[in-house]
Protein backbone atom coordinates (compact mmCIF):
# COMPACT_ATOMS: atom_id res chain seq x y z
CA UNK A 1 0.00 0.00 0.00
CA UNK A 2 1.24 3.40 -0.67
CA UNK A 3 2.10 6.45 1.51
CA UNK A 4 -1.27 7.95 2.30
CA UNK A 5 -0.74 10.73 4.40
CA UNK A 6 1.82 13.24 5.64
CA UNK A 7 2.52 14.81 8.89
CA UNK A 8 0.22 17.22 8.40
CA UNK A 9 -3.01 14.78 7.61
CA UNK A 10 -3.21 15.57 4.19
CA UNK A 11 -3.29 13.41 1.34
CA UNK A 12 0.16 12.38 -0.24
CA UNK A 13 0.62 14.70 -3.09
CA UNK A 14 2.95 12.36 -5.06
CA UNK A 15 0.38 9.23 -3.93
CA UNK A 16 -2.32 11.25 -5.89
CA UNK A 17 -0.18 12.28 -8.58
CA UNK A 18 0.76 8.51 -9.75
CA UNK A 19 -2.66 7.67 -9.26
CA UNK A 20 -4.46 10.27 -11.79
CA UNK A 21 -1.38 9.43 -14.35
CA UNK A 22 -1.99 5.93 -14.37
CA UNK A 23 -6.18 6.86 -14.71
CA UNK A 24 -5.78 8.89 -17.08
CA UNK A 25 -3.13 6.91 -20.02
CA UNK A 26 -5.69 3.94 -19.59
CA UNK A 27 -8.87 5.29 -19.56
CA UNK A 28 -8.69 8.31 -21.50
CA UNK A 29 -5.58 8.44 -23.92
CA UNK A 30 -6.43 4.46 -24.75
CA UNK A 31 -10.00 5.67 -26.05
CA UNK A 32 -8.68 9.05 -27.54
CA UNK A 33 -9.66 9.28 -31.13
CA UNK A 34 -12.15 6.93 -31.27
CA UNK A 35 -14.63 7.08 -28.74
CA UNK A 36 -18.30 7.90 -29.36
CA UNK A 37 -20.20 10.61 -27.41
CA UNK A 38 -23.53 11.82 -26.43
CA UNK A 39 -25.27 15.00 -25.27
CA UNK A 40 -26.43 15.72 -22.03
CA UNK A 41 -29.95 17.71 -21.17
CA UNK A 42 -27.71 21.06 -20.90
CA UNK A 43 -26.15 20.19 -24.30
CA UNK A 44 -22.57 19.67 -22.98
CA UNK A 45 -20.74 16.07 -24.49
CA UNK A 46 -20.25 13.45 -22.35
CA UNK A 47 -18.67 9.89 -23.26
CA UNK A 48 -18.02 6.90 -21.66
CA UNK A 49 -14.24 7.74 -21.08
CA UNK A 50 -16.18 10.50 -18.47
CA UNK A 51 -17.98 8.03 -17.05
CA UNK A 52 -14.65 5.48 -17.19
CA UNK A 53 -12.66 7.99 -15.13
CA UNK A 54 -14.88 9.20 -12.15
CA UNK A 55 -16.00 5.52 -11.63
CA UNK A 56 -12.29 4.62 -11.27
CA UNK A 57 -11.45 7.59 -9.51
CA UNK A 58 -13.90 7.41 -7.30
CA UNK A 59 -12.79 3.82 -6.48
CA UNK A 60 -9.21 4.39 -5.88
CA UNK A 61 -9.46 7.16 -3.82
CA UNK A 62 -11.89 5.92 -1.50
CA UNK A 63 -10.11 3.15 -1.01
CA UNK A 64 -6.65 5.31 -0.37
CA UNK A 65 -8.62 7.96 1.25
CA UNK A 66 -11.87 6.84 2.59
CA UNK A 67 -12.46 9.91 4.93
CA UNK A 68 -13.50 12.01 1.80
CA UNK A 69 -16.48 12.36 -0.30
CA UNK A 70 -16.58 12.28 -4.15
CA UNK A 71 -18.28 15.46 -5.78
CA UNK A 72 -17.96 14.60 -9.53
CA UNK A 73 -19.35 16.69 -12.70
CA UNK A 74 -21.02 13.24 -13.89
CA UNK A 75 -22.89 13.48 -10.71
CA UNK A 76 -26.37 14.62 -10.64
CA UNK A 77 -27.05 17.88 -9.22
CA UNK A 78 -28.72 16.27 -6.31
CA UNK A 79 -25.85 13.77 -5.55
CA UNK A 80 -23.76 16.90 -6.16
CA UNK A 81 -25.44 19.22 -3.22
CA UNK A 82 -25.57 16.13 -1.04
CA UNK A 83 -21.76 16.35 -0.78
CA UNK A 84 -21.93 19.56 -0.03
CA UNK A 85 -23.60 19.43 2.77
CA UNK A 86 -22.30 16.90 4.41
CA UNK A 87 -19.49 17.50 7.11
CA UNK A 88 -16.22 16.41 6.32
CA UNK A 89 -13.71 17.02 3.14
CA UNK A 90 -14.72 15.95 -0.33
CA UNK A 91 -12.81 15.51 -3.29
CA UNK A 92 -14.16 18.17 -6.41
CA UNK A 93 -13.41 16.06 -9.98
CA UNK A 94 -13.57 16.80 -13.32
CA UNK A 95 -12.43 13.47 -14.81
CA UNK A 96 -12.95 14.81 -17.91
CA UNK A 97 -12.19 18.73 -19.01
CA UNK A 98 -12.71 19.34 -22.63
CA UNK A 99 -14.54 16.35 -23.74
CA UNK A 100 -15.79 18.39 -26.19
CA UNK A 101 -12.14 18.74 -27.71
CA UNK A 102 -11.94 15.01 -26.47
CA UNK A 103 -14.44 13.84 -28.80
CA UNK A 104 -13.59 15.67 -31.77
CA UNK A 105 -9.82 14.52 -31.51
CA UNK A 106 -8.65 17.91 -30.33
CA UNK A 107 -5.43 16.98 -28.07
CA UNK A 108 -6.43 20.14 -25.25
CA UNK A 109 -8.12 17.65 -22.05
CA UNK A 110 -6.89 17.13 -18.90
CA UNK A 111 -8.25 15.61 -15.15
CA UNK A 112 -8.68 18.03 -12.46
CA UNK A 113 -8.91 17.43 -8.77
CA UNK A 114 -9.14 19.32 -5.85
CA UNK A 115 -9.18 18.61 -2.03
CA UNK A 116 -11.58 20.79 -0.03
CA UNK A 117 -11.79 20.80 3.19
CA UNK A 118 -14.07 23.18 5.97
CA UNK A 119 -14.88 25.05 2.29
CA UNK A 120 -11.24 25.96 1.70
CA UNK A 121 -9.08 24.27 -0.90
CA UNK A 122 -6.36 22.45 0.61
CA UNK A 123 -4.74 20.01 -2.46
CA UNK A 124 -5.62 20.64 -5.96
CA UNK A 125 -4.06 18.66 -9.27
CA UNK A 126 -4.39 19.04 -13.32
CA UNK A 127 -2.94 15.95 -15.23
CA UNK A 128 -2.56 16.64 -18.81
CA UNK A 129 -1.96 12.97 -20.52
CA UNK A 130 -1.54 14.37 -23.73
CA UNK A 131 1.60 16.23 -22.99
CA UNK A 132 2.07 14.41 -19.81
CA UNK A 133 2.31 17.64 -17.39
CA UNK A 134 1.09 17.35 -13.80
CA UNK A 135 0.27 21.25 -12.19
CA UNK A 136 -0.22 20.33 -8.80
CA UNK A 137 -0.04 22.59 -5.61
CA UNK A 138 -0.49 22.66 -1.92
CA UNK A 139 -2.15 25.63 0.22
CA UNK A 140 0.48 27.90 1.53
CA UNK A 141 3.08 25.33 0.12
CA UNK A 142 3.10 26.64 -3.49
CA UNK A 143 2.09 25.21 -7.09
CA UNK A 144 4.39 22.76 -9.18
CA UNK A 145 4.70 21.70 -12.69
CA UNK A 146 5.97 18.17 -12.94
CA UNK A 147 7.81 18.97 -9.71
CA UNK A 148 9.05 21.78 -10.59
CA UNK A 149 8.34 25.35 -8.63
CA UNK A 150 6.12 27.73 -10.55
CA UNK A 151 6.20 31.38 -9.26
CA UNK A 152 5.05 34.52 -11.30
CA UNK A 153 7.66 37.09 -12.29
CA UNK A 154 6.76 40.23 -13.81
CA UNK A 155 5.66 40.97 -17.91
CA UNK A 156 5.28 43.31 -20.17
CA UNK A 157 2.52 45.61 -19.98
CA UNK A 158 2.57 47.05 -23.72
CA UNK A 159 -0.74 45.78 -25.37
CA UNK A 160 1.17 44.34 -27.97
CA UNK A 161 2.50 41.89 -26.46
CA UNK A 162 -0.52 40.58 -24.76
CA UNK A 163 -2.15 37.35 -25.14
CA UNK A 164 -5.37 37.12 -23.70
CA UNK A 165 -7.26 33.31 -23.08
CA UNK A 166 -10.80 34.57 -23.68
CA UNK A 167 -14.01 32.24 -23.55
CA UNK A 168 -16.47 34.81 -25.68
CA UNK A 169 -19.61 32.78 -25.46
CA UNK A 170 -19.99 33.37 -21.99
CA UNK A 171 -19.13 37.07 -20.99
CA UNK A 172 -21.66 39.73 -21.39
CA UNK A 173 -22.64 41.14 -24.47
CA UNK A 174 -21.39 44.50 -23.52
CA UNK A 175 -17.97 43.20 -22.52
CA UNK A 176 -17.44 40.83 -25.73
CA UNK A 177 -18.00 44.29 -28.06
CA UNK A 178 -15.65 45.99 -25.85
CA UNK A 179 -13.04 43.46 -26.06
CA UNK A 180 -13.40 43.36 -29.64
CA UNK A 181 -13.27 47.11 -30.28
CA UNK A 182 -10.73 48.03 -27.59
CA UNK A 183 -6.95 48.09 -28.07
CA UNK A 184 -6.30 45.96 -24.69
CA UNK A 185 -4.59 42.98 -26.04
CA UNK A 186 -2.58 41.29 -29.23
CA UNK A 187 -4.42 38.51 -29.74
CA UNK A 188 -6.65 36.04 -28.26
CA UNK A 189 -6.81 31.96 -27.55
CA UNK A 190 -9.49 29.76 -26.29
CA UNK A 191 -8.22 26.31 -25.34
CA UNK A 192 -11.31 24.63 -24.83
CA UNK A 193 -10.58 23.31 -21.40
CA UNK A 194 -10.82 25.39 -18.43
CA UNK A 195 -8.66 22.96 -16.48
CA UNK A 196 -6.04 24.15 -18.52
CA UNK A 197 -6.94 27.12 -18.88
CA UNK A 198 -5.65 28.01 -15.36
CA UNK A 199 -2.01 26.06 -15.82
CA UNK A 200 -1.46 27.47 -18.88
CA UNK A 201 -2.06 30.97 -16.87
CA UNK A 202 0.30 29.66 -14.26
CA UNK A 203 2.85 28.18 -16.84
CA UNK A 204 2.91 31.85 -18.44
CA UNK A 205 1.94 30.58 -21.72
CA UNK A 206 -0.79 33.52 -21.93
CA UNK A 207 -0.91 36.50 -19.87
CA UNK A 208 -4.40 37.11 -19.25
CA UNK A 209 -7.81 34.84 -18.65
CA UNK A 210 -11.49 35.88 -19.10
CA UNK A 211 -14.00 33.18 -18.55
CA UNK A 212 -17.93 34.17 -17.77
CA UNK A 213 -19.09 30.99 -16.75
CA UNK A 214 -17.29 27.99 -15.04
CA UNK A 215 -18.74 25.70 -12.50
CA UNK A 216 -16.85 24.43 -9.31
CA UNK A 217 -14.87 21.63 -10.30
CA UNK A 218 -13.93 24.06 -13.39
CA UNK A 219 -11.97 26.26 -11.03
CA UNK A 220 -11.47 24.44 -7.94
CA UNK A 221 -8.33 22.85 -8.52
CA UNK A 222 -6.55 25.26 -10.90
CA UNK A 223 -7.68 28.52 -9.43
CA UNK A 224 -5.49 27.45 -6.10
CA UNK A 225 -2.69 25.81 -8.70
CA UNK A 226 -2.51 29.22 -9.67
CA UNK A 227 -2.62 31.35 -6.77
CA UNK A 228 -0.27 29.47 -5.17
CA UNK A 229 2.26 30.40 -8.19
CA UNK A 230 1.74 34.19 -7.19
CA UNK A 231 -1.40 35.32 -9.44
CA UNK A 232 -4.55 37.05 -8.96
CA UNK A 233 -8.12 36.80 -9.87
CA UNK A 234 -11.56 37.63 -8.91
CA UNK A 235 -15.16 36.91 -10.22
CA UNK A 236 -16.80 39.53 -12.57
CA UNK A 237 -18.99 40.29 -9.53
CA UNK A 238 -16.44 41.45 -7.57
CA UNK A 239 -15.76 38.51 -5.02
CA UNK A 240 -13.59 35.75 -5.22
CA UNK A 241 -13.59 33.34 -7.76
CA UNK A 242 -13.82 30.66 -5.20
CA UNK A 243 -16.62 29.47 -2.92
CA UNK A 244 -17.89 26.52 -1.27
CA UNK A 245 -20.83 25.70 -3.37
CA UNK A 246 -22.95 24.95 -7.19
CA UNK A 247 -23.52 27.53 -9.60
CA UNK A 248 -21.34 29.04 -12.13
CA UNK A 249 -18.81 31.58 -11.54
CA UNK A 250 -16.85 34.23 -14.11
CA UNK A 251 -13.30 35.26 -13.68
CA UNK A 252 -10.99 37.60 -14.32
CA UNK A 253 -7.20 36.22 -13.71
CA UNK A 254 -3.91 37.70 -14.79
CA UNK A 255 -0.09 36.59 -14.73
CA UNK A 256 1.02 39.31 -12.68
CA UNK A 257 -0.39 42.19 -10.69
CA UNK A 258 0.66 45.34 -13.02
CA UNK A 259 -2.22 43.49 -15.69
CA UNK A 260 -4.74 41.97 -13.07
CA UNK A 261 -4.68 45.97 -12.47
CA UNK A 262 -4.90 46.85 -15.94
CA UNK A 263 -8.15 44.20 -17.04
CA UNK A 264 -9.64 45.51 -13.34
CA UNK A 265 -10.03 48.72 -14.04
CA UNK A 266 -10.62 48.43 -17.79
CA UNK A 267 -13.86 46.15 -17.51
CA UNK A 268 -15.02 48.11 -14.37
CA UNK A 269 -15.43 45.41 -11.98
CA UNK A 270 -17.35 46.40 -8.74
CA UNK A 271 -15.97 46.03 -5.42
CA UNK A 272 -17.68 43.40 -3.00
Amino acid sequence: MPETLTATGLPVLETLEALVRLAAREELLAEFGHCAHEYKDDGSVVTAADLAMQQRLERELQTLWPQYRLLGEEMSDAEQQAVLEHDGGYWCVDPLDGTSNYASGLPFFAVSIALILDGVQQLGLIYDPVRDEMFSAIRGQGAWLNGKRLRHECRPAHNRHIIAEIDLKRLPEALVKKLVFDDIFSSQRNLGSSALDWCWLTAGRFDVYLHGGQKLWDYAAGSLIFHEAGGRSISLDGEPVFRNRLGIRSALAAYDEAQFRRWYDFIGIPLA
